[in-house]
């Protein structure tokens, strides 16, 4: 009996002294921020788990259910909180706030829980890549940047505003434009066909342009020519799209997809049915989309016919006051009115004249005894309007939110609630109200595939090496406050954040560093 006790006890001490080398056997990470017992969304499109987090400088140096071999300068208890990877954003117009000086920590975006944003959108890229990256790097910046070299941008360098075909000269000098964009960082191409230049150029221009992104593996963003019955058509747009994907051998990507107006309304359907039978046929065919149903633009851009806007702003205003070509202007502009739904359906959210702005141009030009086209002519003539524009059917949201294939995105510009509240609003309205999106979908669509899509690395999912972009949110506080009414209020719920590993966000607070890098 004494034997058997004797060998239980050197039994137990060896599996001690065992337990103690493995222990101190163990590799101590020394990190900088420990985030202890939070839900963690990894990014990927499952199912949240309880998970430590350590971050060693810029990077994420731990993930895992035990953190005793962690040892860090500050530690975060995130109980009751979801930790989710910083959010991308891929198509802002932050360009503007990136390069102020009072405004250049992106707090609007900081706020919706999204880390990196890309700009360039629409067309508008500069393909001066590398100085605009050595000013935003100079100046500091809030947010990371991802940059796009514009179509619409170069094509003006090259033929100005001129309403024509490029010739293979100047289709020469546009791709060498492009080329030493992609060379210098650019992450793809884009476009904006609908406005003036892009929209003088013909498909083949853009093709030949889109080739050289391709060699660089680059993708292909495009505002479609038409997203209703403004020219060529929505449908016929969206297969110009495919056509230049197919083509030019790159990734198409359709920016902020809509059908806009009634005469579209319903279409989203057959737009689902195209992409999905490209993506089929092994093309890689994208979107992105913003959780709005109305649309923002400049007044001109909405409904003043293109061909008034060719050449300059000068060439603009005459054709605006030639009394010959008015009635033909008058016509036209009244039918964009239609197609976007009325003069009701148009809010003035940008002007300088505060009898205008927050009403619709219907009340406007009632009050001024005219009719909404002769409103809209004397408005442009004074200044540069923005109108938010209420020209989509919840069906054709909801159809392609729920598609694997498209992302979140704002298309933030002033005086549109977008800019400040997209992401909160899209969680708001589609996850917990209406449950059309759970919730890790909308972690999914806003961070990991959005990575996936514009080839961004390290970025949008929490893993071991990855970039140190988390976000620690309170869900039940997650919320959009800016509206219509108060466009520009700052979202809440995100409680800390981590850019590149430093504390952009501490206690809801922004904490004043500059911590993201042009990418």
């Amino acid at each position: 009996m004494k034997r058997k006790l004797l060998s239980g006890f050197i039994m137990l001490f060896l599996v001690s002294l065992l337990n103690n080398c493995a222990i101190s056997n163990q590799k101590i990470i020394e990190a900088d921020i420990l985030i202890k017992s939070g839900l963690v969304y990894s990014g990927y499109n499952n199912r949240p788990e309880m998970f430590d987090i350590a971050i060693c400088r810029d990077i994420i140096c731990f993930v895992g259910k035990d953190s005793s071999s962690v040892t860090a300068k500050k530690i975060i208890d995130a109980k009751g909180l979801i930790v989710t990877p910083g959010f991308i954003d891929p198509h802002t117009h932050a360009l503007p706030e990136l390069m102020s000086k009072d405004k250049n920590q992106n707090l609007n975006y900081l706020t919706q829980g999204v880390t990196t944003v890309i700009i360039g959108n629409d067309g508008g890229g500069s393909s001066n890549i590398s100085l605009l990256r050595k000013q935003l790097s100079s100046n500091g910046i809030g947010t990371n940047v991802g940059l796009l070299v514009g179509h619409g941008f170069v094509r003006k360098q090259v033929m100005g505003l001129t309403n024509a075909e490029a010739n293979l000269k100047q289709i020469k000098q546009m791709k060498a434009s492009v080329a030493k964009a992609m060379e210098e960082g650019a992450l793809g191409f884009s476009s904006g066909l609908y406005y003036v230049p892009g929209r003088y150029a013909n498909t083949s221009e853009v093709i030949e342009l889109a080739k050289v992104a391709a060699k660089y593996g680059g993708i292909y963003e495009s505002h479609l020519r038409d997203e209703g019955t403004f020219n060529i058509g929505y449908l016929e747009a969206l297969k110009e799209l495919i056509t230049i994907a197919k083509e030019a051998k790159i990734n198409g990507h359709v920016a902020h997809i809509k059908a806009l107006g009634v005469d579209v309304w319903g279409q989203s359907k057959q737009a689902i049915k195209l992409i999905e039978q490209a993506r089929k046929n092994g093309l890689k065919i994208t979107a992105d989309q913003y959780p709005w149903q109305a649309s923002g633009t400049y007044l001109r851009n909405a409904v003043i016919p293109s061909w008034v806007m060719a050449d300059s702003n000068d060439s603009f205003m005459e054709r605006l006051t030639n009394q010959q070509l008015l009635p033909k202007i008058l016509l036209e502009t009244k039918e964009n009115i239609r197609r976007r739904g009325g003069a009701d359906a148009l809010l003035i959210t940008g002007s300088d004249n505060e009898a205008w702005l927050g009403n619709t141009l219907q009340k406007i030009a009632s009050e001024n005894f005219l009719k909404p086209e002769q409103m809209v002519i004397d408005m442009v003539l004074q200044e540069k309007i923005r109108v938010a524009s209420f020209n989509m059917s919840q069906e054709d949201i909801d159809n392609f939110m729920v598609q694997d294939w498209v992302v979140s995105s704002s298309d933030g510009t002033n005086r549109h609630p977008r800019k400040f509240a997209s992401f909160p609003n899209k969680y708001k309205q589609y996850v917990e109200r209406r449950k059309l999106l759970t919730l890790q979908s909308f972690i999914y669509k806003s961070s990991a595939k959005t990575a996936e899509i514009f080839n961004i690395k390290k970025r949008g999912v929490i893993k071991y090496s990855n970039y140190a972009d988390i976000n620690i949110i309170d869900i039940k506080n997650y919320q959009p406050k800016a509206n219509f009414s108060n466009w520009n209020k700052l979202s809440t719920g995100v409680v800390y954040q981590f850019i590149n590993g430093k504390m952009t966000m501490s206690n809801g607070t922004y904490s004043g560093k500059l911590a993201g890098s042009v990418l």
